[in-house]
C-alpha cells in the first residue's frame, strides 16, 4: 500500500503550554488534528471553568488563521474542586473532561490529588452527569520503583475507585505496561486508554543505553521491550478501548538538557507519519483510522471528523526538522531513530 486516506485524526492527550510556547507549537497540532484534549497543568493550573474558558481563548488566538482546530478543555482536579463548577462547565460545553494528577507525579502536578477519597464527591458528580475522568495512572510513593508505578496505581487506586464509583467513565492516559493493557481489556467500555506515539517506538534502552538521552525521557517513563510490544498489539488491534493520545509535551532544550531534566517528548509535528510506519510494520494499516480517528470520538460520545487526510509513502525519507524554534526557545522534535517514508498530504 502506497497511500491511505482516513478521517482526520484527533489527539486525546495534548500539552500546548501557554504564552510564547503555545504560540510556537499549536500550529503543528492544528495542521494534522481536528480536535485535542488539552492538558490543564499550566502554572497556575486550570482549576475552574473560568480558567478553562480563558485558556481556550488564548489557544484560539494563537492558531494560524486558516486552522480548523477545536481544543477540548479539561479541568485540573484538586482536593478543593467544586462539584457544582464541574457540572456547570459540562452543561455549558466548556469542559470535556477532568484530569487527575496524583500530586508530584509529573510536570506541574504539585497541586494534584494526595488523597483520592477527598475528591470522591467530585467524581460521584461526574459519574452522574457522564463527564469522563482522565487519569495520570501512577503512584508517587518514593518507595515504589518508577517502573512499577503504573501497575501499583491500578491495584491500589484505580481498581478501588472503579468499585466505589463503577459508573464513572475513565481514560487511563498514556498507558505504558502490559498490566495496563490487560486491565483495560478486562473491563467494560466505561474504561478506555490512550497510547502515545513514542511509547510505541521506544523502550527504556533509548533513555539509558550508551548514555543518558534526555530527549527520550518522559513520564510515565518508557518500560521494557515486552511492554512496548504489548502497546503496539493493543494500538493496532482495532479494539475500540484504545485510542491515540500523543502526550506531546514541549520543553525548551535548556530545561531538558540539564542535571535534572524535564519529562516530556514533542511529537505533534511527526506523529501521523510515525504511526503509519508503526502500523505498516504491524501489517495493520487498515486499523490506523480506528486508532487515530474513530475510537476516541466514540468513547467521548462525539462524531468523527468529516474532513479526511491522506498519507502517502514517498521514495525518500520525510525530512522533519531536528528542532523547532519558539519564542520561548528551541524544542527538540522526537527522533524515532529510523527513516520515515509516510508523509501527510
Amino acid at each position: 500500500m502506497k497511500s491511505l486516506t482516513i478521517r482526520r485524526p484527533d489527539d486525546w492527550h495534548l500539552h500546548l503550554r501557554d504564552g510564547e510556547m503555545l504560540q510556537g507549537v499549536v500550529g503543528h497540532s492544528a495542521r494534522d488534528f481536528g480536535r485535542a484534549i488539552i492538558m490543564p497543568n499550566l502554572v497556575p493550573p486550570v482549576v475552574s471553568v473560568k480558567d478553562a474558558v480563558s485558556y481556550r481563548e488564548r489557544i484560539m488566538a494563537a492558531l494560524p488563521k486558516d486552522a480548523n482546530f477545536n481544543p477540548l478543555m479539561t479541568l485540573y482536579l484538586t482536593e478543593n474542586t467544586n462539584p457544582a463548577d464541574v457540572a456547570a462547565g459540562h452543561a455549558s460545553g466548556d469542559i470535556t473532561a477532568v484530569k487527575l494528577y496524583p500530586a508530584g507525579a509529573t510536570t506541574n502536578s504539585q497541586s494534584g490529588v494526595s488523597n483520592i477519597e477527598k475528591v470522591y464527591p467530585v467524581l460521584e458528580k461526574m459519574a452522574q452527569i457522564g463527564l469522563p475522568l482522565c487519569v495520570h495512572g501512577e503512584v508517587t510513593d518514593s518507595q515504589i520503583d518508577i517502573f512499577d508505578r503504573e501497575a501499583v496505581f491500578i491495584d491500589t487506586v484505580l481498581e478501588p475507585l472503579r468499585k466505589r464509583i463503577p459508573e464513572l467513565r475513565i481514560v487511563m492516559e498514556h498507558v505504558t505496561t502490559q498490566q495496563g493493557v490487560d486491565y483495560v481489556r478486562s473491563n467494560e467500555m466505561g474504561l478506555g486508554a490512550t497510547i502515545t506515539t513514542h511509547h510505541l517506538i521506544i523502550n527504556r534502552n533509548a533513555i539509558l543505553a550508551g548514555g543518558i538521552r534526555p530527549h527520550y525521557y518522559c513520564l510515565p517513563v518508557a518500560k521494557r521491550e515486552g511492554h512496548r510490544l504489548a502497546l503496539r498489539q493493543a494500538a493496532t488491534s482495532g479494539d475500540p478501548r484504545f485510542f491515540l493520545g500523543t502526550d506531546s509535551a514541549p520543553h525548551v532544550d535548556p530545561l531538558k538538557e540539564t542535571a535534572c531534566g524535564c519529562a516530556g517528548i514533542f511529537t505533534a509535528i511527526n506523529t501521523m507519519s510515525l504511526l503509519a510506519h508503526v502500523f505498516e510494520e504491524e501489517d495493520a494499516l487498515d486499523k490506523l483510522e480506528a486508532f487515530a480517528s474513530l475510537n476516541g470520538p466514540a468513547f467521548y460520545g462525539l462524531e468523527p471528523n468529516d474532513e479526511k487526510i491522506s498519507l502517502t509513502m514517498q521514495d525518500k525519507p520525510v525530512n522533519y526538522p531536528e528542532k523547532i524554534e519558539t519564542g520561548a526557545g528551541p524544542v527538540t522534535v522526537f527522533d524515532p531513530m529510523f527513516d520515515v517514508y509516510w508523509a501527510v498530504g
